[in-house]
């Protein structure tokens, strides 16, 4: 029997770097975000958040990030999931920390889940492009 799992994770340099380009990209297009980085556990590896970018996003970006790596899909496609189904929605969507709306992806390398990125701030149009280009700054796409 085994005792043991391995488990592969982000690094603290590529959580940086990922969480540095996502608050680039929201500069660029001319909103503040957040951007947090979540490891293969859901426990924060990496968080920046742009001069202004809105308090209550805080929170959103890593709880995104978190949903994302716990539920393994990015946090928007958790709603389309549960949507036909009211009561599975209001009871998985009422959990702390889920955050079933558009902008956490799960970070994804030689096809395992190392961790996942999640940006709050702006419209979940642009959270998204900012996520993207974390993840583009690691050499990744979202799915």
């Amino acid at each position: 029997m085994e005792l043991t799992v391995r488990r592969d994770s982000i690094t603290a340099e590529a959580a940086l770097a990922a969480v540095a380009a996502a608050v680039r990209k929201g500069q660029e297009m001319g909103v503040a975000v957040n951007a947090a980085v979540v490891d293969a556990g859901g426990n924060l590896a990496g968080f920046l958040r742009a001069p202004d970018a809105f308090l209550p996003s805080i929170t959103i970006a890593i709880d995104k990030a978190w949903t994302a790596v716990g539920f393994r899909m990015p946090s928007g496609r958790l709603y389309a999931l549960l949507s036909d189904n009211p009561a599975l929605l209001d009871g998985i969507t009422g959990r702390d920390r889920v955050a079933a709306f558009a902008g956490g992806f799960p970070i994804v390398v030689d096809g395992r889940i190392v961790g996942a990125i999640g940006v709050s701030g702006a419209s979940e149009e642009q959270d998204c492009a900012c996520a993207g280009a974390g993840l583009a700054a690691l050499g990744l796409t979202h799915e």
